[in-house]
C-alpha cells in the first residue's frame, strides 16, 4: 500500500513515515518527489486544517491516499502570529534565519510568560474515494531571547520546552518524537486512519 506525503520537507517525511508505520507497518511511503509532483500547491487556507486539506486534497484526485500536514507557530504576544505564515514570516523565499531574526525583533522586550507559544501541527489524510481524516496536536512552550541547540529546524532553537528544560533544537529525535505538536497530532491522526482501512 503507498501512502504519499504531500511535501518536499524531508524532516516532516520522516516524522510522519515514522508514526504511520507504527500503525501501518506495511505502507510505504512516498513523497511529492518520489509521484514526480513538481507542481506548487497553493495553501491559501487561513488555517492549519484548511491548509492541511488542500494539499493533501490535491494529490488523493491523482488516485493515491494522501497525508499532508501543515504546522507553525503560534506566539501569544503577537495574537498568535506567524501562524499559517510561519515557514514565510520574514517573505519569500522561505529562511529560517530570517524568520527567526523578525520574530526576536518582534518580542523584543517581552520576557518568561510574556513570550508564551505553541507549535501546532494538523495532520489531514485523504482517500481517492473522498474520505477524509484529521487530527490537531499543539505543544505548549516559550519563545527564549536567543537560540539554543543545532537540531531540528524552523524555530526549534527558540522554542524552549520547560519538562525537558530543551528548546526543540536540543533535543534527540526520539525525545521530540514523544512530545512534538507533530508527534501528538500523529499518534491521533494515524489512530483514526488506520481504522479506515479496517
Amino acid at each position: 500500500m503507498d501512502i504519499v506525503v504531500a511535501s518536499n520537507n524531508k524532516h516532516k517525511i520522516v516524522e510522519i513515515e515514522t508514526f504511520l508505520q507504527k500503525y501501518l507497518p506495511d505502507a510505504r511511503v512516498l513523497s511529492l518527489g518520489d509521484i514526480g509532483y513538481t507542481k506548487e500547491i497553493v495553501e491559501n487556507g487561513k488555517t492549519f486544517e484548511e491548509n492541511a486539506l488542500i494539499k493533501a486534497k490535491t494529490i488523493a484526485k491523482l488516485g493515491y491516499i494522501a497525508v499532508a500536514d501543515d504546522s507553525g507557530l503560534e506566539v501569544d504576544a503577537l495574537g498568535g502570529k506567524p501562524g499559517v505564515y510561519s515557514a514565510r514570516y520574514a517573505g519569500e523565499p522561505c529562511d529560517d534565519r530570517k524568520n527567526n531574526k523578525k520574530l526576536l525583533a518582534a518580542l523584543d522586550g517581552l520576557y518568561g510568560d510574556e513570550r508564551s507559544a505553541r507549535f501546532v501541527s494538523v495532520i489531514a489524510g485523504v482517500f481517492p474515494d473522498g474520505r477524509q481524516v484529521t487530527a490537531r496536536g499543539e505543544c505548549p512552550g516559550e519563545m527564549l531571547t536567543e537560540y539554543r541547540g543545532t537540531g531540528g529546524f524552523g524555530y526549534d532553537p527558540l522554542f524552549y520546552y520547560a519538562p525537558l528544560g530543551k528548546t526543540f533544537a536540543e533535543m534527540t529525535a526520539e525525545e521530540k518524537n514523544q512530545i512534538s505538536h507533530r508527534a501528538r497530532a500523529m499518534a491521533a491522526f494515524a489512530e483514526k486512519f488506520s481504522k479506515e482501512f479496517m
